[in-house]
């Protein structure tokens, strides 16, 4: 009979409350029902276990495939580019050309170059300010656990899996 961990535990407490209002009395059929319970237990969290290992497995693999790709990209940007500046050198030495329905020119623009550091002496009206903000997570701990109360912050206990 196949069961989710989740009905395993609705029949563990279904048993256990059974027990108390028998007042503590462990019948046969109940002690036979909670080793039933246990070993329903086992077998889910053993298959539970497997199903974690194989998609963290997976995971990892599939995190290596991404930074394998991202490598592939940077090094497809570093030759295009490179092409690019070549392409644009030959425009320079020869001027402008046609190569089959392409055309190849110089176009001109232009971008606005503030050297790092001038920036703090610029007039504020040529400035624009970025503020982040963030709580200070570690030190609101120790005050909370000191115990200096803090409007907004609490300290939340946390049940973490242990899978040894």
């Amino acid at each position: 009979m196949k069961q989710s961990l989740y009905n395993i535990e609705q029949e563990q407490r279904y048993t256990l409350s059974e027990i108390e209002a028998l007042g503590g009395e462990l019948t046969p059929e109940l002690e036979a029902q909670l080793e039933i319970n246990a070993q329903q237990l086992q077998t889910k969290s053993i298959k539970y276990l497997e199903v974690i290992k194989t998609k963290d497995a997976y995971n990892s693999l599939v995190k290596e495939e991404i930074k394998r790709l991202q490598g592939i990209v940077k090094i497809n940007d570093n030759l295009t580019t490179r092409l690019k500046d070549n392409l644009l050198r030959a425009v320079k030495t020869f001027g402008d050309f046609e190569a089959g329905f392409t055309k190849f020119s110089i176009r001109k623009s232009v971008s606005v170059k503030v050297m790092e550091d001038m920036i703090n002496s610029l007039p504020k009206k040529y400035k624009t300010v970025k503020v982040i903000e963030s709580a200070d997570k570690k030190t609101i701990k120790k005050d909370l656990q000191d115990g200096i109360e803090i409007d907004g912050c609490e300290l939340v206990s946390n049940d973490n899996l242990s899978i040894k």
